[in-house]
């Protein structure tokens, strides 16, 4: 079925800004139709790691949180901890890089809640039908106990990914720690010795008795490991870690499988922010150049859809002279921007996959306010 996708560039007027289209985008799309009375609605977005400035910004939260609001609901913004080293790997500087990035109740006009908890473990397995590589999903607890997920993202692009937009939103960032384990990785984790401190936090937490100190250094015995990544969360140096060794286009598909079980059996809708492209992923704590001008905002309630429209559009766009893209093709523009910007992606697979297990090929119609 053939799914439609709302949007309007960026020309505004005195009387339209923006904020203003976004409400437009919402009335035409239908938003108000979702029944919202007494439900918690999350918000899915990224705050951005600090040094980064091409995160969604508050504002475009501000006017969600007060439509959700009207209609009824509790609106609240969610986001899990990252399992890689930085500011936003446990709940306590997760929140105060939101805050450092301008999200607070007063911008958005609503709470921040970190879905996996302090330390990222406080998670739910939720099953995924027709699941080929993950049976469970690992999603963060206060994902899963949300009514409704509506999603604000940015699109751009991304080094192992092809692209960002609402299926990565949904899929790798709803994960907890552990989760984004087992999209990332296809084995077990490691750890670093110079970095143990001997606390034995972290074995506590392994149901497979795989923790074991060996003189003043945590051990892991990759015969009992199951690759869980609990013990990720539990170490307070980042001295275990994950390796990163997936392949790409099976990250893709289990990102997907891991949004069709956050989506499953919840209403929710998707709004993405196709600006300030950047070629990489908003958890670099900078970002580059935007590959192509600024593109639009587009709506929908099927975020396969809405990312196979959002990467169709940014495709028809010029190159911005200067940028990554620009360099790598010598001023020449490619056929596919993606595959250039970051070599060795493949972001078809995400649609592949999504074909594959029941959730639409992306087939839509572009209906332009």
């Amino acid at each position: 079925m053939t799914s439609k996708v709302y949007f309007t560039d960026m020309r505004t007027s005195d009387r339209n800004s923006l904020l203003n289209k976004i409400d437009s985008l919402m009335d035409a799309a239908g938003f108000d139709d979702i029944d919202m009375n007494q439900k918690f609605v999350a918000i899915k977005l990224h705050f951005g790691e600090y040094g980064n400035l091409s995160y969604p910004k508050p504002q475009y939260v501000r006017v969600i949180a007060d439509r959700i609001r009207k209609n009824g609901g509790i609106p609240f913004m969610v986001d899990c901890n990252t399992l890689y080293v930085g500011m936003r790997k446990n709940a306590v500087e997760h929140l105060q890089c939101a805050e450092l990035n301008g999200f607070n109740s007063v911008t958005t006009g609503c709470q921040t809640i970190i879905g996996d908890g302090l330390k990222g473990s406080d998670d739910v397995e939720i099953p995924i039908e027709g699941g080929e590589y993950c049976k469970t999903a690992k999603i963060g607890r206060v994902v899963a106990d949300a009514d409704i997920i509506i999603t604000l993202n940015h699109f751009k692009g991304h080094e192992i990914t092809g692209f960002g937009g609402a299926l990565k939103n949904l899929g790798m960032g709803c994960a907890s720690r552990r989760g984004k384990m087992e999209l990332h990785t296809s084995g077990k984790p490691s750890i670093n010795a110079d970095l143990c401190k001997g606390c034995h936090k972290c074995a506590p937490v392994c149901a497979q008795n795989a923790l074991n100190m060996k003189g003043d250094k945590m051990t892991l015995d990759e015969n009992r490991c199951v690759g869980c990544g609990r013990c990720i969360a539990m170490c307070p140096f980042d001295a275990i870690f994950a390796k990163y060794d997936e392949k790409m286009d099976v990250v893709n598909s289990k990102i997907v499988e891991y949004t069709k079980a956050v989506l499953s059996g919840k209403p929710n809708f998707h709004i993405s922010l196709v600006m300030n492209v950047s070629p990489m992923c908003d958890c670099h704590d900078n970002n580059d150049l935007a590959i192509v001008p600024d593109v639009g905002i587009m709506a929908s309630f099927d975020p396969v859809a809405l990312d196979l429209a959002s990467i169709e559009m940014v495709q028809k766009q010029p190159m911005i002279q200067g940028s990554v893209l620009d360099r790598e093709c010598n001023g020449h523009k490619p056929e596919d921007i993606f595959a250039v910007t970051n070599k060795g992606t493949h972001w078809q697979s995400h649609f592949e996959h999504a074909k594959k297990i029941g959730m639409g090929d992306g087939s839509y119609e572009l209906v332009k306010l």
